[in-house]
């Protein structure tokens, strides 16, 4: 059972919300699939059954394969935001870490075509892979954060903050207009360009500001 955790181990007191995502905020990842860059965010959720943490190996399901990985930087908020400020949404904003948004792309891009809801590629159960959180405080800015993604020991994704369409407060600026986030929610701030497929066997380093916050493998059931 997923439960928020700090990266020292020690278990972060809020309950386990959901996840707002967003698509497409960097360019570059944007065309490398062959879509275009939004005019405003593109958001959608994932339940809280879809999280999963790092601290054991990450199941792909074989029904539901082939499953992609998209990293991106996640953000732990502990105070009810609705039409909120950025004053606020920094206020609101506990811990950060990095997260794997999962998804089926062949599924996604099939619903797509005929116009319907992406929901059974993108919010499966363990959709959302969660390495532990580092506490606000001890972070730099979020304007320029830098984070990434290994595989088997090779550089898959590189994200930096300071390169997104929307930055990250006036992102969760936006979606509280449409969402309420309540404490114990994650946002997921979008992925760079790199993304593609998770194979069993797969050793997964995930790195935020150049330190390791989680190490885990993938494997198939």
């Amino acid at each position: 059972m997923y439960s928020h955790q700090w990266l020292n181990g020690d278990e972060i007191k809020l309950p386990t919300g959901k996840v707002v995502c967003i698509g497409r905020n960097y360019v570059e990842h944007a065309q490398e699939l062959n879509n275009p860059v939004p005019d405003e965010p593109v958001l959608f959720i994932k339940p809280s059954t879809a999280l999963v943490g790092t601290a054991s190996d990450v199941v792909l399901q074989a029904a539901l394969s082939p499953i992609h990985y998209e990293a991106e930087l996640s953000v732990l908020i502990d105070k009810p935001l609705t039409h909120a400020s950025a004053d606020e949404v920094r206020e609101a904003i506990v811990g950060v870490g990095v997260a794997l948004d999962l998804t089926r792309r062949e599924a996604q891009s099939a619903l797509k075509e005929k116009g319907l809801p992406w929901e059974i590629a993108k919010a499966f159960d363990g959709s959302c892979v969660q390495s532990p959180f580092v506490h606000m405080g001890e972070t730099d800015d979020l304007a320029a954060l830098q984070y990434g993604l290994d595989i088997n020991g090779a550089s898959r994704q590189r994200g930096d903050t300071s390169l997104m369409i929307t930055p990250v407060i006036s992102l969760i600026c936006h979606l509280t207009q449409y969402f309420t986030l309540l404490p114990g929610d994650i946002v997921l701030t979008g992925t760079p360009k790199g993304v593609g497929q998770l194979n069993d066997g797969d050793a997964l380093t995930l790195s935020l500001s150049g330190e390791t916050v989680a190490q885990f493998n993938c494997v198939e059931s």
